[in-house]
């Protein structure tokens, strides 16, 4: 699967702590995301992984903010679906900024693994299940493993 014009992350994440915040609605394309996150870190070379589930999206920013402390890296992993009310645009612009929030005041890398799609079948693409053409999850998984890659060589000069 390859993501419309994503690049070809590569990082070693050997000997990095990474944690994983995935919400728990839409099962199905959760279980694609966090497969996901799990092959990208594997592909990394990421052995210490913990998952933490929360129940919504909306959930996700809190979680990463009392993780970040102890991990290198985090990816949050959730999925909002557009409905017939305003509830869509509030959660996403909550989630992004909260979780913008916690990697800009703690320093933190944190994988932005958060669909927001007008319907199911957007979702499913961009799951990384079989059948996608996108797997948001790995490509997040890398993402932060990759800035924390590269914050561990600046600190190390």
């Amino acid at each position: 699967m390859s993501g419309h014009g994503a690049p070809a992350t590569v990082a070693d994440g050997a000997g990095l702590r990474v944690a994983i915040v995935a919400a728990s609605w839409h099962e199905q394309v959760m279980g694609g995301l966090l497969a996901g996150a799990h092959r990208g870190l594997a592909a990394c070379g990421v052995t210490d992984v913990t998952e933490v589930r929360v129940p919504g999206t909306f959930e996700l920013s809190v979680a990463c903010a009392r993780l970040a402390p102890a991990y290198d890296a985090l990816v949050a992993l959730g999925v909002v679906i557009r409905g017939g009310t305003p509830h869509f645009d509030y959660v996403c612009s909550a989630a992004t900024t909260g979780i913008t929030e916690v990697t800009v005041r703690t320093g933190v890398p944190v994988g932005f693994g958060v669909l927001t799609c007008d319907d199911e079948r957007q979702a499913l693409d961009r799951a990384g299940l079989p059948g996608s053409v996108e797997d948001k999850g790995s490509e997040a998984a890398t993402a932060a493993v990759a800035t924390a890659a590269t914050l561990r060589s600046v600190q190390r000069g």
